[in-house]
């Protein structure tokens, strides 16, 4: 399984899991909320989870560091400041809450079954390949960092 390390994008894998909640919801509609508590829930989620990943994307900006996540050896600094002091995967927790969003329009109670699937897919094949790239590079200030901040929340 060591192939899928770091090959397929975050952002690629958010749309999969999306278009496979889609599907599910298809063919087994269940319908948990009316539309304009499906609409609000979905905004509140979405919104919430995209102003996570641009904060977490603008912080890397302004290091002038990479936000390729399939190239984390081009990482020249380490952010700990921000958004960062409060998880160490803001892009990828942004993007599960917008698949929460996602879900919660299509009011399939088994869309919970796909975002526990991204959310481990992206720690196993994404996270954990980072943060081994970021130890070697970073040595002991990584590790430290670890300690203080958890991975998602």
């Amino acid at each position: 399984m060591k192939q899928l390390e770091l090959k397929i994008p975050p952002l690629l894998l958010v749309i999969i899991f999306a278009t496979l909640m889609w599907l599910f919801h298809s063919f087994f509609q269940i319908i948990l909320f009316s539309e304009n508590i499906a609409i609000t829930l979905f905004s509140l989620f979405v919104i919430s989870g995209l102003v996570i990943v641009i904060t977490g994307a603008l912080a890397f900006k302004k290091v002038q560091t990479t936000v390729n996540p399939t190239k984390p050896e081009a990482t020249s600094s380490l952010v700990k400041t921000g958004i960062y002091t409060i998880t160490r995967n803001p892009m990828y927790l942004g993007m599960a809450s917008c698949l929460m969003g996602w879900g919660l329009y299509l009011g399939n109670p088994n869309s919970i079954i796909f975002i526990i699937g991204f959310i481990l897919y992206i720690n196993r094949f994404q996270i954990k390949p980072e943060e081994k790239m970021l130890t070697k590079m970073f040595d002991q200030e990584f590790i430290d960092y670890c300690a203080s901040v958890r991975r998602w929340i």
